[in-house]
């Protein structure tokens, strides 16, 4: 009897809903209610913007967008007998209806996430009941320095070290590589093989290869799965290097719930992406990421749906044995290995605090690969294992895993929404059927309330816009792979990204091109706009309206130039602001210092007292207390410059480690004290709000339109000096 109550109420409130948004009225009627809808969402984001009053204020929004979608859908569509009209027409439609689906998605996902869940450091618990645990490093092509680091930052870990093994998985060393027939090949990989073998002796780890390179990363973590035997199993890329807290945070939670098979952490990032570093936003801004890991990651996790992420995550060995190990049927293993394991019943959970610190690709070409592999791989998942019908899945869990996978197609509605405005005005094509009147009451109405439910969603961590800008930088060159895995969904393979990378010079990207292109397309369009507008003055209405889109567009693309116009940089990775007092040793000389800031390759250095000369290169030691073990430790450094003050001087030095020792006094320098990125990611989050983050981006695409023109001008100027030096070498040589 109260199911029926319950099923009767739900009916009555979808008959009202229903009836409301299909309401006839007219525009007046519907701009008065759209206006009236967004003043009401923004007064109560600026008084109650949780809890409760939030929930109200989505479902207000709801409501316009769901009255958008009736009119779309009833009012709008091209006739079906004008093909020309009604194929581009509908793809449109198409296009807004997935914007739609995955803002409903979105809504269902992260309306009410769950808090941040508190410190578990302190309550570990006995610690000679402790789980055995295996730390898997997988590597393929990584620099030994970069190994060094995150092996030593993973053995200096606060856990029992009877409970702990840290494995260096080396798929680049091979027997199938060192057997390689093409010698050159062969011999990198003995080298590579002897080289890794001794770094993880010296730094007390255990390596491990294989005979064949087989199911890419999957296969290397699943050999490593036969053998060893820890009862916890924890990952990390070979550039996440752990704070030393990361396993005292973690273990607990498997206790608790013996069904537990993924604790997921965030992943932190030392170093920008190329749109970070290109727009010169990193220390002002949230990162990309941080949507996902700050918000989308904590609201999966409610419905029992947060996904391994590939690293910084620990698994339960008897879990992964029930699935045969690692899944490998996509080239995303994480999110498929969680999603098999969600079907047999396991639970994971996400622990919102940062606690390794790794690298992006610096470059925008690695960039995009690394971006093409997660499309590929979360469409290859779509495909095999497709969510809605997976077996064992509740259903809160099949909507979370329809949302992360169906998110990598937004490359299609991107492309159609920036060409859709070009068919009418270059080609005099009716794809929209509406007036400037109409418009402006259901679509600005739309587009403000969608604007306003994203802020409220994500405003902390995304700003406006920005989101807008990640999708059109990543469809240019996305689009091509994601038809491609669907045509061929077998064909992708594993790819490393490439980290560790620097520009040496200011450059335009290699990939560039095509944006140039875009933009010089969407700026023509502006001025056929005014010429329409001119010449066609009864259909003017509909041309501002198509030509202000179009004008949207193309603020979009000029802002995009920046991204591609690639800053230069020595320093792959971004310094860490730190405070650790320390001696500077130089010859038989002491002195009073304090470690400002670290990165992975060197330090700034504050030094009081009568310093000698100093010349760059020259060698020094820096002498300083561990983090946790106040343990004395010298690191060798290289000065590599020097500002002398009246008390002393500033020092910036490149570290020189030769000795185990050395490796674990830099991964404790950057690594150990996982509360100073957390730090980090605080200072620079707060919501603009709609306003002036929407000032704020214009303004900033104003000035990256400019600077993606100037660094073109000089890269054509470049070339033409280039080819006439070689036109008067071809001269000087007949």
């Amino acid at each position: 009897m109260k199911k029926a109550l319950i099923l009767l109420v739900w009916a009555m409130i979808a008959a009202f809903v229903i009836a409301l948004i299909t309401l006839p009225i007219n525009i007046q009627g519907q701009l008065i209610t759209g206006v009236s809808i967004v003043l009401c969402m923004m007064l109560l984001k600026l008084l109650r913007p949780e809890g409760v009053f939030r929930l109200i204020s989505l479902a207000f929004g709801t409501a316009i967008v769901l009255r958008y979608v009736y009119w779309r859908t009833t009012s709008t569509l091209p006739p079906f007998n004008q093909p020309e009209n009604f194929i581009p027409g509908f793809l449109l439609y198409l296009a807004e209806m997935y914007s739609v689906l995955m803002l409903a998605l979105s809504l269902f996902v992260v309306a009410a996430p769950l808090p941040p869940r508190p410190s578990r450091s302190a309550n570990i618990g006995p610690r000679d009941q402790l789980p055995t645990v295996d730390v898997f490093v997988p590597t393929y092509n990584e620099d030994a320095e970069l190994l060094a680091n995150t092996l030593a930052a993973a053995k200096a870990m606060d856990y029992p070290a009877d409970k702990f093994t840290v494995w260096l998985l080396d798929d680049g060393g091979t027997a199938q590589k060192r057997n390689a027939d093409k010698v050159a090949e062969a011999n990198r990989a003995e080298r590579r093989h002897a080289e890794l073998q001794q770094l993880a002796a010296d730094l007390d780890c255990r390596y491990l290869t294989r005979e064949r390179n087989e199911h890419a990363k999957a296969g290397n973590m699943n050999n490593a799965l036969a053998q060893s035997t820890g009862e916890l199993i924890v990952v990390f890329d070979a550039d996440h290097a752990p704070a030393r807290d990361f396993l005292t945070e973690t273990v607990g939670y498997f206790k608790d719930d013996p069904k537990l098979f993924l604790v997921q952490t965030p992943h932190f990032f030392l170093n920008p992406d190329p749109v970070e570093r290109n727009l010169q936003t990193f220390e002002k801004m949230p990162s990309e990421n941080e949507m996902f890991y700050g918000v989308i990651q904590r609201g999966l996790d409610k419905w029992n749906a947060a996904f391994f992420c590939g690293s910084a995550a620990v698994l339960r060995r008897a879990a992964l044995m029930e699935t045969g190990g690692f899944s490998g049927i996509s080239i995303t293993e994480d999110c498929e290995t969680a999603l098999e394991l969600h079907g047999r019943g396991w639970h994971s959970l996400y622990v919102d605090k940062p606690l390794i610190a790794g690298l992006q690709p610096a470059t925008f070409a690695s960039f995009i690969g690394q971006r093409s592999r997660w499309a590929q791989g979360m469409l290859q998942i779509l495909r095999f294992r497709f969510p809605p019908l997976k077996r064992g899945l509740q259903l809160p869990q099949r909507l979370c895993y329809m949302s992360s996978t169906l998110f990598w197609l937004f490359p299609f509605p991107r492309a159609i929404f920036l060409v859709a405005p070009l068919f009418y005005l270059f080609f005099d094509l009716e794809i929209f059927t509406a007036s400037g009147g109409e418009f402006m009451a259901y679509t600005l109405s739309y587009m403000l309330v969608n604007l306003i439910m994203q802020n409220y969603l994500y405003g902390q961590f995304r700003w406006p816009w920005i989101s807008e800008l990640y999708e059109y930088v990543q469809t240019i060159h996305l689009l091509p792979a994601v038809i491609s895995v669907i045509l061929n969904p077998r064909k992708p393979t594993f790819k490393v990204t490439a980290k560790d990378e620097s520009i040496a010079k200011s450059r335009l990207s290699e990939i560039a091109a095509p944006f140039f292109i875009i933009f010089f397309i969407l700026l023509a369009a502006v001025f056929v706009t005014a010429w329409r507008v001119y010449h066609e003055p009864y259909k003017a209405d509909v041309t501002l309206v198509v030509g202000a889109w179009n004008l949207l567009n193309l603020v979009m693309a000029g802002c995009a130039l920046g991204v591609v116009s690639e800053r230069g940089e020595r320093a792959a990775t971004r310094r860490v602001k730190v405070s650790r007092r320390a001696r500077f040793q130089i010859g038989e000389q002491s002195f009073q210092a304090t470690i400002e800031d670290v990165s992975v390759h060197g330090a700034r250095v504050q030094v009081f007292g009568q310093l000698p000369e100093l010349t760059q290169d020259m060698m020094g030691e820096l002498q300083f207390q561990t983090f946790a073990e106040k343990r004395e430790g010298g690191l060798p450094i290289l000065i590599r410059n020097f500002e002398r003050t009246p008390d002393g001087g500033f020092i910036g030095c490149r570290y020189r480690p030769s000795i185990p020792d050395h490796h674990r006094f830099v991964a404790d320098l950057i690594f150990a004290n996982s509360n100073q990125w957390t730090q980090f990611q605080l200072s620079r989050r707060g919501n603009p709000g709609l306003l002036m983050g929407t000032i704020r981006f214009f303004r900033m695409a104003l000035f990256q339109t400019y600077r993606g023109l100037v660094y073109l001008w000089r890269a054509a100027r470049t070339r033409g000096g280039n080819e006439a030096v070689e036109a008067r070498i071809a001269e000087s040589t007949l």
